[in-house]
């Protein structure tokens, strides 16, 4: 037997999430049936999308159950194989996250060659952030030559991705994000023009000073008073990735919505929303462009990293207090 710990879901939050709705439980776990793999994770993530997932609602992907393990990207490295495919110390990549190992079908995981990254990267901007980016701006935001892109939490891992993709297709690029620390990240990337929006007190005003003639593509992360800045300021037939709204996630009413919103008609503006997983056909292309800018050393990163499973719940708490600077991820013992 190998023991391990994992979180579950303890209970339903209601609004922003506690401790409380989180338990740490452990597990005994047999050798491998034939066919299966056992997994030690080095490295899980936490993403804001997984909020969604606690709700017991409907959605794009079923709800988190009750007294159950918690899922989501992890890396790890087999430590029993009982499958021809994978050998003990394969480095592995999988959905099996907020544990610190389990057994599993080898088709269930993914063998992982790092091409010289970090394992660890392969959850941030070689991964699904990564694509993240990279299918909002080319394919839902149908980047055009000469646009002004605007991205809101342009320093968490997909923000800062699409700042430096913009920049590498020849974008002027204005990205807001909280607090002096990350506005500096911003300007090392290449931001044209980096917004702190705790420091200022008319975010809709802040992004008018720095794109005067108007944005022509926005990349949504916030939702709120991002989304009625960036209507106000969007050119005729602006375009609008919608990834995310990080700052409704928690909301327990819906508020009174988004001002501003009659702007989409009178500027005949495109709103789209996506999924990443509906685009993986563009994987290849994005590993095919991504090695050429990592070879180059084009691309930069930065990892808010917490120590061990106990912690997996105050790094996921920690997305909706900002705590985060590019990728946020738990380091397994």
């Amino acid at each position: 037997m190998t023991v391990s710990r994992e979180i579950r879901l303890k209970s339903r939050p209601s609004g922003l999430p506690t401790a409380d709705n989180f338990e740490l439980a452990r597990v005994d776990l047999p050798d491998p049936s034939p066919g299966q793999v056992q997994v030690k994770n080095t490295w899980m993530t936490v993403d804001p999308y997984m909020r969604g997932r606690m709700n017991d609602v409907r959605s794009y992907t079923p709800p988190f159950q009750l007294g159950q393990a918690l899922q989501g990207g992890a890396v790890g490295e087999v430590t029993a194989s009982n499958d021809p495919s994978l050998k003990t110390g394969d480095l592995v990549q999988s959905f099996f996250g907020w544990r610190e190992a389990f057994n599993a079908p080898a088709a269930a995981v993914q063998k992982l060659d790092t091409h010289g990254l970090p394992p660890q990267a392969f959850l941030g901007f070689a991964g699904m952030p990564g694509l993240t980016a990279y299918v909002g701006l080319l394919r839902i935001a149908e980047l055009k030559a000469g646009d002004v892109v605007f991205v809101s939490g342009a320093a968490g891992a997909v923000g800062s991705v699409a700042c430096q993709i913009a920049k590498l297709k020849g974008h002027t690029v204005i990205g807001s994000a909280g607090g002096s620390q990350k506005a500096g990240f911003l300007r090392e990337i290449g931001v044209d023009h980096a917004i702190d929006y705790k420091a200022e007190r008319d975010l809709t005003a802040a992004l008018m000073r720095a794109a005067p003639e108007g944005i022509d593509v926005y990349f949504e992360n916030v939702g709120g008073a991002h989304m009625e800045a960036a209507l106000a300021a969007a050119k005729t037939f602006g375009r609008f990735a919608l990834c995310g709204m990080i700052s409704e996630y928690n909301n327990t009413d819906l508020g009174q919505g988004v001002r501003g919103l009659v702007q989409v008609v009178g500027k005949s503006l495109t709103l789209r929303g996506f999924i990443v997983s509906n685009h993986t056909d563009m994987q290849d292309a994005f590993v095919k462009d991504l090695a050429g800018w990592v070879a180059a050393g084009k691309i930069q990163s930065r990892e808010t990293v917490k120590e061990g499973i106990e912690n997996a719940p105050a790094a996921f708490l920690g997305l909706f207090k900002g705590e985060n600077l590019g990728k946020m991820l738990v380091r397994l013992n």
